[in-house]
């Protein structure tokens, strides 16, 4: 039986003999036996994209939701090529994603065909772990591997797979490899950061990662309550746990400026699972960390350890682990804004805390006009909250249609800039194939608004007509209501928050996707 089994049913078949049952997937020639070993597992659910960026990024969001991973099926190196933004973001939010790429036969590659490609090369920057498999008989075993890594080490597993090993006899099914544990914590690191939090202050502890979920972010306002820290997320994370019953943080800013402002008294820093925080650009003389320059930076968990694990440790050191919190409200007074007239950041704030269904998942990807929304709504519904990580924009779209893949009984919010949603808008017409429950709402200002600020603060000549237009995209103007309908989507145009206000509490409960055009 397992002579006659092709290399791509044993990838196949090991997939779901390791848990990963859903194939985001654009195809091509090269994959066309994948195609057909899918065809007979129906334990694996296939999500097709129109673009590789819906199916990378819908891969990252699947990840970042149920942490462990999705495949992707990708045509080549330039179907890689043109999903490398969003791998780029998947592995800045340390996504387990198993990532499939179809090659040429290995005898083909030397006539250098046109889709000849230096995959692996493409693959590296983006990926923990990358293997080309030349036969069938290596298939299932790397397949196994890989699973194992993206899980792990919590990554991108690049698996290049060459057709003929891909149509050729031979597959075995693997089996699952036992997860590898993370690096330890540095019990010397540990007792440095409370020797530094025990200290004169002010300390800033800075959290990343896993360590952003409900229990370890108890844990650490623990910590906080015990030594008086300040507590602080990365500007870009990958999954918040917050809302109504769960404990608050507050991000760095995205403006150098404002974020140097707010942490400019801070004597020490203690990071837990995050990189040391940086300015996301340099400015002409302006020092590129957010915190001062002569502050003592401490790492307790770096990326690859277990934070949740270090804040135990912390809070034991600092003997904060048995410390009572108060009490958190359960239902607070919601501020009372008035929700009509005109749209305001502070008024679609104050509408998503008095309408985010329980349990939703925020996809944030607004940009300039939503910068205040994600502190002004800590209040609402238990809820996740996910973001562009990597800075490579149109990730929210696809992370939508991969969080709503991977919780199908949870609404999905996505809050995205009209200029960052021309980059993958095919993830709309997955929406809608797939019956995701997402309401996307595109922030419509026709214009690279961000761009204009950063225009101004990396002190560039002032700009006349030629750069102005490079930053507009209202001419012409796009129409998401007609093109979100004929992808199957449909849509409304609101420019009134009274609108907003009942469009919005109805797609709640409604099945399928729905889009807000909101005229800011």
């Amino acid at each position: 039986m397992t002579a006659e089994m092709t290399g791509a049913e044993s990838l196949a078949k090991t997939m779901l003999a390791c848990s990963v049952e859903v194939c985001f997937s654009n195809p091509g020639t090269s994959e066309m036996h994948f195609v057909a070993a899918l065809d007979q597992e129906p334990g694996i659910r296939s999500v097709l994209g129109l673009h590789e960026s819906t199916v990378t990024g819908a891969a990252d969001g699947y990840g970042r939701m149920l942490d462990r991973p999705a495949a992707t099926m990708l045509h080549c190196g330039p179907g890689m090529a043109n999903g490398l933004s969003q791998l780029h973001n998947a592995r800045r939010a340390r996504s387990p994603i198993l990532n499939i790429v179809g090659d040429q036969a290995t005898y083909h590659r030397p006539f250098d065909a046109p889709l000849t490609a230096d995959t692996e090369g493409w693959a590296h920057p983006v990926s923990v772990w990358t293997r080309s498999s030349p036969t069938a008989r290596d298939v299932g075993r790397h397949t196994a591997e890989a699973i194992c890594q993206a899980r792990s080490r919590k990554g991108i597993s690049t698996l290049i797979l060459p057709s003929d090993s891909s149509w050729s006899k031979g597959g075995e099914v693997a089996t699952p490899l036992a997860d590898i544990a993370p690096p330890q914590i540095c019990n010397h690191a540990v007792e440095r950061a409370a020797t530094l939090l025990l200290s004169e202050g002010p300390n800033l502890i800075v959290l990343g990662g896993r360590a952003l979920r409900k229990e370890p972010l108890e844990c650490a306002h623990q910590i906080a309550h015990r030594t008086g820290a300040t507590l602080i997320s990365m500007q870009a994370v990958a999954r918040i746990e917050r809302g109504r019953g769960r404990h608050p943080i507050d991000r760095i800013p995205y403006s150098g400026d404002q974020a140097q402002e707010m942490l400019k008294s801070f004597r020490n820093v203690i990071v837990i699972e995050a990189p040391n925080p940086a300015i996301s650009f340099a400015y002409p003389n302006k020092f590129g960390r957010p915190y001062p320059a002569d502050a003592t930076v401490q790492v307790v968990a770096t990326l690859d350890q277990d934070g949740g694990r270090a804040l135990q440790m912390l809070a034991n050191a600092v003997g904060a682990d048995n410390i009572k919190l108060p009490a958190l409200s359960e239902s607070p007074e919601i501020n009372q804004v008035d929700l009509r007239g005109s749209i305001t950041p502070a008024k679609i704030s104050a509408a998503l805390t008095a309408f985010l269904p329980e349990n939703a998942i925020v996809v944030d990807e607004s940009i300039t006009f939503g910068r205040t929304i994600f502190g002004l709504t800590q209040h609402a519904a238990p809820h996740d909250w996910l973001t562009l990580t990597g800075g490579a924009i149109g990730s929210a779209l696809p992370l939508a249609v991969g969080a709503a893949v991977a919780c199908p009984d949870r609404r999905v919010i996505a809050l995205e800039g009209d200029g960052s949603a021309m980059y993958t808008l095919q993830a709309l017409w997955t929406m809608a194939r797939e019956t995701l429950n997402a309401t996307v709402v595109i922030l419509a200002n026709h214009k690279y608004a961000v761009l204009q600020g950063e225009l101004k603060k990396v002190g560039a000549n002032e700009a006349g007509p030629i750069a102005m237009s490079m930053l507009d995209i209202g001419s012409p103007r796009i129409d998401w209501v007609k093109m979100s309908n004929s992808m199957g989507v449909e849509a409304i145009r609101i420019d009134s928050m009274e609108t907003f206000v009942d469009v919005f509490r109805s797609t709640n409960t409604r099945k399928g996707p729905f889009l807000i055009e909101l005229v800011i």
